[in-house]
């Protein structure tokens, strides 16, 4: 399994960002293999994982003409700077008896946005 950790500076966001992100996390777990996806935002600071069955998905992922799009916007926009890191998952530790069912064996979540 492939982590995909997004990690950005943002600047002042607009109600296009919303419309955008949620297209893009829709059309990533919809379309493009992504097995789950999870960001929290802080203050400026955004940091998201989506988690991928393989590199050829997110290359797809990466590439596709959507979401080229919405990376140029970020930069124009949305983010003050960013770094993207893909990394293997080679292993996985728990605590607790709770199922969480198939891959990823991890706890999908959402933090929204301050106000």
């Amino acid at each position: 399994m492939i982590v995909v950790i997004f990690r950005a500076k943002t600047r002042q966001l607009d109600p296009d960002y919303g419309v955008i992100s949620a297209r893009m996390r829709e059309l990533a777990l919809g379309q493009f293999g992504c097995l789950a996806f999870e960001a929290v935002t802080e203050g400026q600071d955004e940091i998201a994982l989506s988690y991928w069955p393989d590199e050829d998905s997110v290359r797809a992922w990466k590439s596709h003409a959507e979401h080229v799009l919405a990376q140029q916007l970020g930069r124009e926009r949305w983010y003050e700077s960013y770094v993207v890191q893909v990394a293997h998952i080679t292993r996985e530790y728990r605590f607790g008896n709770k199922d969480y069912g198939t891959q990823p064996k991890i706890t999908p979540f959402l933090i929204k946005k301050h106000p």
